[in-house]
This record gives C-alpha cells, structure tokens and sequence, in this order.
C-alpha cells in the first residue's frame, strides 16, 4: 500500500466519554464481522493496516504532531463472487464509525448507470452517481468497462468527471473501482494519473474448495437448513469438479446457486411425500442436489 505523505489536519476529536465507548463497540461489532467472512485473509489484514492507520493518525494529531492526508480511494481486483461488495460495504460502516465519513452508505454502480448516450449526458449521470454516494462510498463494479470502448466512447467521460470529482469532493466520499485483476490492471494502465490516485489496492482471491463449502454451511444455517451426508459428499464432488474445469469457479455466487437451487428441489420432492417431519424440512440430501446441478447445467 502506499499512502500520501502530505500534512492534513484531521477534525477535532470532540468525542465524549460514554458516545466514545459505543463508537469503539460498533468498531468491533464491524471487524468482527469482517473477520467471521470465509477466507479473505489478505483481504482482513489490509482493512485492519487501514484501520490502525486512521486511529494513529488521531493519537498523532492529539499530540501535535505530523499526520498524513487520507487518501482512501481504493482498486479491488478479484472474479465476481468474491466478496468485494460486502468488504466496501463494511468499510463504509467503518468509516462512519471512525469519523472519516459522515453516512458511510454504499452506492453501487456499473458501467450502464455513468454513461449516456449523448454527448453531456454521461457527464450528468457520473456528477448524479457522486452526490448519491456524498458522504459515503461509490463503489463502481467492472470499472475497466468505462475504458473499453475506444477513443470516441463515452465512458472516457465518465472517468475524467470521476476522477474530477475525486479532487473537486476529495473529502466528501471515497472511490472504489472493482473488477477482474487482469482487466484492473489494464485500466491503471489507460490513463498516466489513475494508479497514482487509488493509493490502496486489494487482491480479492478466488475461495478454495474447503472455503467454498465453509460459505455454503454459512448460507444453510442462516436459511435453517442442514446437508445429509450424501449431499455434502455431493456437493464436494460438484465443487471440485468445477475448480478443475472452469477458471473463474471459485467464488461464492456459485455456492449460493446451488444451494438455492437444491432447496427448490427439495420443496418439490417433500412436497410429493405423505407426511413430512421437522427433520424432512431441515435436510437437504443427495438427490437435492445431483438434480439442482442437473437443472442449473453446472456440470
């Protein structure tokens, strides 16, 4: 990570006692969710650097001594499905809770929300998706898509007011673009100033077939469901031989997929049954889901 070295004053702490107390509770409460996420390790470990280096930079200030401009624009690179989303989303709560922004929403956006289809009007739309974000995070997913269309596209436009507003609104909101890491790295790459104005750059790695299926014991409990034997066998099975075929199988989408497609069937299949138990209407078991994979074609 780098991180601007220029001098800034930070507002004034004028936190009382019992208001700083909940204000350090609710940090907690944030970065143990975070870190009750699958895998993301790297990921975890960058949002803490981040996290100790806002706090120190309070302590710093409070003594009088130098601190650093907070320049928290950030890249994330990773497939879909790989936690991005809930990551921004924990930071804006973060941020909000740290004093760096005052609501801590996140505003989402892709490439068919900025540009327009006349010259002006993706100006407009990109100027409207910053106010929405104003005090929070604008988080604009496969963001290399503003670059590809060529010298006469449109999203060119976008990312010139994006980049305009970053400066113009410097301390009203943060920016994260998100997108493949191939494809991130080809946008840093489009326009000589954009690496430089995104300081914070996170890898979002794909999940292995053990964290896959810890996502997928996650999703059944918060849904009140349990797999049999056979479909966590099953299920294994499915998940590696994805991993082995397909390069972009890693990521939790996939999981969620299946899983929501076996509780269909196994609506149908108890639907059928003279008389269902408790346990029936908690489990998933095999046939759920060599027919959920069968009918979502994943293998």
């Amino acid at each position: 990570m780098l991180w601007s070295e220029k001098r800034n004053q930070l507002a004034p702490d004028r936190t009382k006692p019992d208001s700083e107390q909940q204000r350090q509770k609710n940090i907690r409460t944030i970065l143990n969710e975070l870190e009750r996420l699958v895998g993301l390790q790297e990921v975890k470990q960058a949002v803490r650097e981040i996290y100790a280096w806002i706090e120190i930079q309070k302590k710093r200030q409070k003594e009088r001594l130098a601190t650093e401009s907070q320049v928290l624009h950030m890249i994330f690179k990773g497939n879909p499905g790989t936690g991005k989303t809930t990551v921004a989303r924990l930071l804006g709560q973060l941020f909000k809770e740290m004093g760096v922004l005052p609501k801590g929403h996140l505003v989402e956006v892709e490439r068919a929300d900025l540009v327009g289809e006349y010259i002006g009007h993706t100006a407009q739309r990109t100027r409207e998706a910053v106010k929405k974000a104003l005090g929070g995070i604008l988080f604009v997913d496969e963001a290399y898509s503003l670059a590809r269309g060529g010298e006469k596209d449109f999203g060119k436009e976008s990312i010139d007011v994006l980049v305009k507003q970053m400066e113009d609104q410097k301390d009203a909101f943060i920016l994260i673009l998100a997108g493949y890491n191939d494809e991130m790295e080809w946008f840093l790459e489009t326009n000589p100033g954009l690496r430089s104005r995104f300081p914070i750059q996170i890898r979002f790695p794909d999940y292995d077939l053990t964290e896959l299926l810890a996502i997928a014991d996650v999703m059944l409990q918060q849904k009140q469901y349990v797999l049999s034997g056979g479909a966590r066998e099953e299920l294994r099975i499915v998940l590696q031989t994805l991993k082995r075929s397909h390069v972009n199988s890693g990521n939790a989408r996939l999981v969620r997929n299946i899983i929501e497609a076996a509780i269909r069937q196994q609506a149908v299949r108890l639907l059928e049954a003279r008389q269902v138990s408790r346990e029936d209407l908690l489990t998933i078991n095999r046939e759920d889901l060599v027919r959920a994979r069968q009918k979502i074609n994943i293998c």
